[in-house]
């Protein structure tokens, strides 16, 4: 079995650092946000002679995933297969874990995850793995995460294939009730998210009355320094967090020059890659660096990346935390009115 946690390579698409969690993981993709991610409910259609609505359990049922795939689910699947850890995540926060016949090598949370069977890995689906698994349900990941090539195959199998790619915060929330839709526990889903909205909400209204400082998101600075791109994911999270985010200047560029970052001169710098070895001394000690604002004042401070980026059940979690990152002194509202 594949390493865990760190067996990542560090350069991938940012699609994948959201899906798998860590900083500089994925980067040079999923910022360009190349499939749309809806923020509304899911679409659920039902087959001909069939009923079905969000929310409910009823099967059959058809529904729309994040690449505009029509995706037909005869019955409830009792054999499902993970192929990204924010999915993995997600079904086990939904009560379904105990149906999962395979992950990913990425999966790290909850602890019980880690055992399961990988059925992919950095280079793509182990189809013949998936195949001996005869799962009734593939959770997929879009934007590059999961080779499209193998989302077809494992089609051209007859496995149905829900394709996951949240492209902002909303659409987060919008993919949990996705998959609780998918795999039975659509009420379940609307529940969590009803309850992640409003821990959400508290914070990002509590933070629009605050200063909001030009806040840096590091995603990694090896081979190149890394940042969000505009109207990324991470960069939604920051604005929510009471920041301004200081964007690569493109939707598809996931590096950015020292130079524009000295221009846009950060006011905070927050350490996405910190689980990874960066520290705040190793960057306020980097050639150049010292001109910044975030650098003079000592506001360089780490995050826990995976719960940030991790499009799941614990981004209210990450937003809290990055919340804290920007402003170490604010105190965290409730959720409940």
């Amino acid at each position: 079995m594949a390493r865990r946690g760190r067996s990542i390579p560090r350069l991938r698409s940012v699609s994948a650092r959201h899906l798998a969690g860590p900083a500089v993981v994925a980067l040079l993709l999923a910022a360009c946000g190349s499939g749309a991610a809806p923020s509304q409910s899911p679409q659920v259609q039902p087959p001909a002679g069939a009923s079905a609505s969000p929310g409910s359990a009823t099967f059959p049922v058809t529904l729309i995933d994040d690449e505009g795939t029509a995706v037909t689910i005869k019955a409830e699947p009792q054999r499902i297969a993970s192929l990204s850890p924010a999915n993995t995540e997600t079904v086990f926060a939904l009560g379904a874990g105990d149906r999962l016949v395979g992950g990913s090598d990425y999966d790290d949370y909850p602890a019980e995850a880690a055992a399961l069977p990988d059925l992919v890995t950095f280079n793509g689906v182990i189809m013949e793995q998936l195949v001996a698994a005869a799962p009734d349900l593939v959770l997929a990941a879009g934007n590059g995460f999961n080779p499209p090539a193998d989302i077809a195959r494992i089609r051209e199998l007859g496995i149905p294939v829900v394709v996951l790619y949240p492209e902002d915060v909303a659409g987060v929330l919008h993919d949990i009730e996705l998959i609780g839709d998918a795999v039975g526990k659509g009420d379940e889903a609307r529940t969590m998210t009803a309850e992640m909205q409003a821990r959400i909400d508290a914070i990002s209204a509590a933070t629009a009355g605050v200063e909001q400082p030009r806040t840096f998101y590091e995603l990694g600075a090896e081979p190149e320094l890394y940042g969000p791109s505009d109207d990324s994911f991470v960069a939604d999270m920051v604005t929510l967090a009471g920041g301004e985010p200081i964007t690569t200047g493109s939707t598809t560029a996931a590096s950015l020059s020292l130079e524009r970052l000295v221009t846009e001169d950060p006011e905070v710098i927050v350490l996405g890659d910190a689980n990874y070895g960066t520290s705040a001394a190793q960057v306020a000690a980097r050639p150049g660096w010292d001109v910044m604002t975030a650098v003079k004042s000592g506001a360089i401070r780490p995050v826990d990346d995976i719960i940030v980026t991790r499009p799941g059940p614990r981004l209210a979690d990450g937003l809290a935390a990055l919340t804290l990152a920007i402003h170490p002194d604010f105190i965290l509202p409730s959720a409940a009115p």
